[in-house]
Order: C-alpha cells, then sequence, then structure tokens
C-alpha cells in the first residue's frame, strides 16, 4: 500500500513537471513575440506567426461593440510603417493563464501598452492567443485577440496602491465594528461573503452573520479588534489579496486571515477566519478544559455578569 502511495504521488510530480516544461514552452513563443514587437524585428515575427493567422482586435465604439480584423501580412505591413516612423511602442506583461489540449494552446494574458519615447501609457487589457504545433514540433501563434480600454490598467505602481486599499478597507472594518457601524461593516463584504469565528458551529454567510449579530451593533461597540503584523499579498493580476493579522481582542490574542476581491474597482472581504491563539504549552489543559465543557458553573457565572456590567 505505501508503495503505491509512493508511486502515484511521484507520477503526480513527474505530471506536474511535463506540464509545467510544456507551459514554458508554449509562453516562450508569446514572451518572443512581444521581443520582437520591442525590437520592431517583423522577421521574427513572421517566424512566430502561422501564414494565416489573424489579428482580433474587440472594442466598444460609441457604446457599439465592435470587431476588427487584421490579416497577418496586414499586421507585418503595419510594423514596417512603424519602423519607418520610429515609433516606440512597450506592451507589458503580467500574467498568464496557460490551457493546452494535444497541439493546442491558449494563452491568456493581461498587458499595458505604453507608447513613445517617454512610455506614456496608452491602453490596456487582454491578449489571447491560440498556438498550434506545426510539422517540425514548434509551437507558432495562429490567432490573437485583444480587448482595450484606458481604464483600471495595471502599472508597477499598481501592486502599491491596491495593498494601500486593502489595509484602509480592514482598517476601515474593523473601526466599524469598533464603533458598531452595520452598515460599513457589513457593506465591506461581498454579498456571499463567509465568516469563521471561533466556535466550530460559527460558520456564517454574511447576511446570517448581520442577522445574529443584531444585538451586538446595537451597542456602542460591536466587538473590538486591534490589529497588527498584518501581512498582505496580491495576486498577479491585483484582482485578488489574501492577508493574515494579529488581533487584541476581549478573548485575548487571536489571529485571522482572510481574502479579499476586486469588484467593480472596490475591493470588498470575501472571507475572514477568526481563531484564538492558544500557546503549546498551556494546550493540554485547554483540552482537558474543553472535554470538560468549558469552565465550571461558578466561574462562567461570574464572566456572564461582568460581561452584562461592562455592556451597560
Amino acid at each position: 500500500m505505501k508503495h503505491s502511495i509512493f508511486l502515484m504521488c511521484l507520477i503526480g510530480l513527474l505530471s506536474s513537471s511535463i506540464q509545467a516544461q510544456a507551459n514554458k514552452e508554449i509562453t516562450k513563443v508569446v514572451d518572443a513575440f512581444f521581443v520582437a514587437m520591442e525590437q520592431q524585428d517583423t522577421l521574427s515575427l513572421d517566424e512566430l506567426m502561422h501564414d494565416q493567422c489573424v489579428l482580433f482586435t474587440t472594442l466598444t465604439h460609441n457604446g457599439t461593440p465592435r470587431i476588427e480584423a487584421i490579416p497577418k501580412a496586414s499586421f507585418l505591413a503595419y510594423m514596417k510603417r512603424v519602423i519607418t516612423k520610429k515609433y516606440v511602442y512597450d506592451e507589458r506583461l503580467w500574467n498568464y493563464d496557460v490551457s493546452q489540449d494535444d497541439n493546442l494552446a491558449i494563452v491568456w494574458t493581461e498587458y499595458t501598452m505604453f507608447t513613445g519615447v517617454e512610455n506614456q501609457l496608452s491602453h490596456c487589457g487582454v491578449n489571447v492567443f491560440t498556438l498550434g504545433k506545426s510539422a517540425t514540433g514548434t509551437w507558432v501563434i495562429t490567432n490573437i485577440t485583444d480587448t482595450r480600454r484606458k481604464e483600471n490598467c495595471i502599472t508597477e505602481e499598481t501592486a502599491v496602491q491596491n495593498e494601500a486599499m486593502v489595509e484602509k478597507v480592514l482598517n476601515d472594518w474593523h473601526q466599524a465594528s469598533a464603533t458598531a457601524d452595520g452598515a460599513a461593516f457589513f457593506g465591506a463584504m461581498t454579498t456571499d461573503a463567509v465568516y469563521l469565528g471561533t466556535d466550530a458551529s460559527e460558520r456564517w454567510l454574511r447576511d446570517e452573520l448581520k442577522e445574529w449579530s443584531k444585538f451586538a451593533f446595537e451597542r456602542d461597540t460591536a466587538w473590538a479588534f486591534t490589529a497588527s503584523n498584518r501581512k498582505i499579498y496580491l495576486s498577479e493580476n491585483q484582482r485578488t489579496a489574501w492577508f493574515e493579522e494579529m488581533l487584541d481582542t476581549d478573548m485575548g490574542t487571536c489571529r485571522a486571515s482572510g481574502v479579499l476581491s476586486k469588484v467593480g474597482g472596490v475591493w470588498k472581504i470575501e472571507h475572514y477566519d477568526l481563531s484564538i491563539m492558544v500557546p503549546n504549552d498551556l494546550v493540554k489543559d485547554f483540552k482537558k478544559l474543553v472535554a470538560m465543557g468549558g469552565l465550571p458553573k461558578s466561574k462562567k457565572e461570574q464572566r456572564a455578569a461582568r460581561k452584562r456590567k461592562s455592556n451597560k
């Protein structure tokens, strides 16, 4: 049995390695295409593209969706005119999403286009490359489709800006619970957000948490968490953020982690997981306490009385 498990794990690792290598060969062609564009190397562009390759642009003109098609020959002729006019293109790719089946591959990548000697932001969007494997075994580009817009473009500054926005959302969210501002607290969450409390039974969707916590938000303070040591991580496309933070609470030291997503240009909390920190040296005592059903009745009553007093 152990040998079978080891063999399955080994096969899985080998498969992942082979797929990663295949993806690298595919994205290498896409990278070469943009290097050739930046260097205005029409010979390399010609070699990278299939003879029947067509470039499509999907855009909206005066509120109406439109598709423009450019055959390979027209594209290369355009690039030659660019060389003559000494125009500068700098198209930066931010991420890759590769799908492959047999001799067909698709690469989805977000980009931002900068133009001119001063590298001014022109537009941004998504490129979708379709590639096929030729008779020589090399990948060639058979089709390119892109979108174009001027809003919400990714730049080198985007990550810094997004991290600052996520930081503010979380700080404002904790402030909202501290001031019992239910509209701000629940408004910062997606409609399908999940909140995991410290008790095993506490798994709420946003509106379930809203209903359960009505009593808390009727007070001056629903609950007060002071965050520290927060770390924020952003996805390559700058649309998803993960975080972890330590919290000073009335329950003691807690740790929380969660996920935010960017919806319509606004960061919203999608998942929040709260847990109480138990020192390793106290785990055995903690387990005994849980097995006993918690605190003795007298201590429970004392704690409940203190809580009632603090809520008055």
